[in-house]
């Protein structure tokens, strides 16, 4: 069966509003920082008035349609990683639909099933192909490669071959662009910090919020007094939270308690981990928690701990920061826009960092109330979404004005 492109464009064509379609392998029911950055950027290109549509992948093997997002039929890929899916290569119908439609720019997300169907399309219709790489894959060489040595050198040749067919590649720090550009990219890099709704992460303004955290301290059985180190991860190899509980077992302060809150394939090693380091009664795994909710623990803590170092977005950070939480974090490129030391809060290279600075956060509560001023400032004046939005429709004019008009033929593509 073949599906025949629409016709020229019209002057009509010129004045609706630019038309982008979005294509991610990620998108809800699941919960993630892809997931996040993708529905945070969707919304703010549609208040900034772009029609923008989503190309996913379906939770079966049926392709269907609601509004606004097409899904095409998967497969399940949990073997290889949690919750990840692979899409079906026949969907005529969601194909037909979006070529009638027409976007003028195909912005792709993932680099796998929906980046064959971003790179299709992009051909099919000529227009610019814009992508934002997400994920530093090296960084997960532990699912797929024996060998990490030959793990990063796979990771180089598919990440030249992937980008090489784009018009321009976004990314969310300057560690992600270093990254590239040492894989040997030349594609343009346009580094731009992923964006959050910050009205929805804010501190507790209400009696009613004050209350809801002491009930939520009580459930964990906290202490009135103790102070909360807060994690809020998926509970997988890569998050490296082995390291956080060696850095709270090392602080040896009797007065915090840790709170892991996420769920995830290694949380049975984590549990284990901390009961050999002798703090299994300072650490509380919550398990998986409601998505609209995660800000309510947020807001338990005293301050953000991380040790990861497989972080693009951090998206995380920047929602601890939005309800004033200060940050202690491994030290890392990624966060070289995120953690201002001694400001938003610190990035510890070593054990007895970790432990001078988490001192100072608890022992100095003036000092703590300051950084989390500056962190709840620091987040709003620069990481909230319409920013974001505004940075990415300057790369999509950038690469439409780069494109010669658009002149389509009549020809027949294969469905």
């Amino acid at each position: 069966m073949l599906t025949k492109l629409p016709g020229p464009l019209t002057e009509t064509d010129s004045h609706r509003p630019l038309r982008v379609l979005i294509t991610t392998d990620w998108w809800e029911p699941v919960v993630n920082g892809v997931v996040a950055s993708v529905q945070t950027l969707r919304r703010g290109l549609i208040a900034l008035g772009l029609d923008v549509r989503v190309l996913t992948l379906s939770q079966g093997i049926r392709p269907h349609h609601e509004p606004g997002v097409y899904r095409i039929g998967s497969v399940s890929a949990a073997m290889l990683y949690d919750r990840a899916r692979i899409g079906m290569p026949s969907s005529r119908r969601v194909l037909r639909d979006i070529l009638q439609w027409r976007p003028d720019v195909v912005h792709s997300q993932a680099e796998f099933s929906t980046y064959v169907w971003a790179r299709r399309i992009a051909r099919t219709l000529s227009v610019p192909l814009v992508h934002t790489y997400h994920t530093i894959y090296e960084d997960y060489t532990h699912y797929y490669s024996p060998s990490k040595t030959m793990g990063r050198k796979f990771v180089e040749s598919f990440s030249r071959r992937v980008l090489a067919v784009t018009d321009a590649v976004i990314v969310p720090t300057a560690k992600v662009a270093d990254l590239l550009t040492g894989y040997g990219v030349h594609q343009p890099l346009h580094v731009i910090p992923t964006g959050l709704d910050l009205d929805k992460f804010r501190p507790a303004r209400s009696e009613q919020e004050r209350a809801d955290i002491r009930a939520l301290r009580a459930e964990l059985g906290i202490a009135e007094g103790q102070k909360v180190l807060i994690s809020i991860s998926r509970l997988a190899k890569e998050k490296n939270l082995d390291e956080v509980l060696e850095m709270v077992a090392a602080a040896n302060r009797p007065d915090t308690v840790l709170v892991m809150v996420g769920d995830g394939p290694y949380r049975a090693e984590l549990e284990a981990h901390a009961l050999s380091l002798g703090i299994a009664d300072q650490v509380r795994f919550t398990g998986v928690v409601d998505p609209a909710e995660v800000q309510r623990w947020y807001r338990v803590g005293d301050v953000f701990v991380s040790a990861s170092l497989s972080e693009t977005q951090g998206l995380t950070f920047i929602e601890a920061m939005a309800v004033g939480l200060p940050l202690l974090a491994r030290r890392d490129p990624s966060l070289t826009n995120v953690i201002l030391d001694g400001l938003t809060g610190w990035q510890y290279e070593d054990s007895a960092q970790f432990s001078a600075h988490l001192g100072a956060l608890l022992d100095d509560p003036l000092r703590r109330e300051q950084m989390s001023v500056a962190a709840l400032e620091h987040s709003h004046a620069t990481f909230g979404d319409q920013e974001f939005a505004r940075k990415v429709l300057e790369v999509y004019e950038q690469v439409h004005a780069q494109r010669s008009p658009l002149i389509l033929r009549r020809q027949p593509v294969a469905a």
